[in-house]
């Protein structure tokens, strides 16, 4: 009898337990988030503008030099991280043999509490750690080469916008959000069928698989994103808004089973012009965490509209954007 009455307690008390741990959870997030946007505000106002994305040199569509230290790794003296951003060598990437040591480091605050694996991931062990937080890099357009058009959002390789170019205005615009460390996606895909042009991008309500057949298989390379802090590529320390968050964007794995798959069609360093859809994902129920331009941090519920997170997303399209629509 006393045995029952301890599992009829312990059934009742267990969900209570799980919820607190999962509030206090997303608190430490939100303070990660709030960390990083105060780092990036203190960099801007050092530097006269933020950091870009990686730094590419080239010529069109042809990339010869590819140093793609991430947002992450540079905004690292501004939120008492100096002392790893000094071991950083950036002349050279963060996967050359230069920055092993640095790279392959965890960095707190760039870790979700609630990652089930914050290990590195197997490919990449010894090269990088994962890392859960994205800056917005995009809608599907992520980069349009040397010379080309310039992506409608945050941040992008060989580019660093000032505050002041958020005509959109700060409170109504992403600086980053939450991803799922070690998400399964396609890459390399040789372009995108559907997907190519920088001033058409297909609508946000569309279907994933009608928009990118791709995400069936074809030619693309089956990876894993977020699991380089070090990367500044944006299947690795970016998003897109493309989909609204956690968006179910069914395909196969290589052996067959239906998985949740972010795609892109060309990663930066292969050249331009790419494009990508990487899902703002989180492990807190229901939305993620988004870190907006003016320092807040706010919950985005998985039903937002996808014109409105389209809109967030843009520094300088001209929408207006009430809180009352996310």
């Amino acid at each position: 009898m006393v045995i029952a009455i301890i599992a009829v307690l312990i059934a009742l008390f267990l969900p209570a337990v799980q919820a607190a741990r999962e509030a206090a959870r997303r608190i430490q997030c939100t303070n990660n988030l709030k960390q990083i946007g105060l780092g990036l505000h203190n960099y801007e106002g050092v530097a006269g503008a933020l950091p870009p994305s990686g730094v590419l040199s080239g010529k069109g569509n042809i990339v010869s030099t590819w140093i793609g230290w991430s947002v992450h790794g540079r905004v690292l003296p501004f939120m008492e991280g100096g002392s790893t951003f000094h071991a950083i060598n950036f002349n050279h990437s963060g996967e050359s043999p230069q920055n092993i040591t640095v790279a392959s480091l965890s960095i707190a605050a760039f870790l979700c509490p609630s990652e089930p694996d914050p290990r590195p991931a197997a490919a990449n062990v010894g090269i990088s750690n994962v890392t859960n937080y994205g800056f917005c890099m995009g809608d599907w357009f992520v980069w349009g080469g040397f010379g080309g058009p310039q992506n409608r959002c945050a941040f992008g390789p060989n580019r660093s916008r000032r505050l002041g170019d958020f005509v959109d205005g700060l409170s109504n615009t992403l600086f980053a959000s939450e991803g799922k460390a070690k998400q399964p996606l396609y890459r390399d895909c040789g372009g995108l069928a559907n997907v190519n042009d920088p001033s058409n991008i297909p609508g946000a309500e569309r279907s994933p698989l009608d928009v990118a057949p791709e995400y069936a298989g074809g030619r693309c390379e089956f990876k894993t994103g977020h699991s380089e802090w070090s990367d500044g590529q944006a299947h690795h320390t970016g998003f897109t808004t493309a989909w609204t968050p956690n968006k179910r964007s069914v395909g196969s794995s290589p052996a067959g089973q239906p998985l949740d798959l972010d795609i892109t069609g060309q990663r930066e360093k292969m050249g331009g012009p790419t494009f990508a859809a990487i899902t703002a994902r989180s492990h807190h129920p229901g939305g993620v965490n988004a870190l907006i331009a003016d320092g807040s941090v706010r919950f985005i519920k998985d039903g937002i509209a996808g014109p409105t997170w389209r809109a967030l997303g843009s520094v300088a399209d001209g929408e207006i954007v009430g809180s009352d629509a996310y």
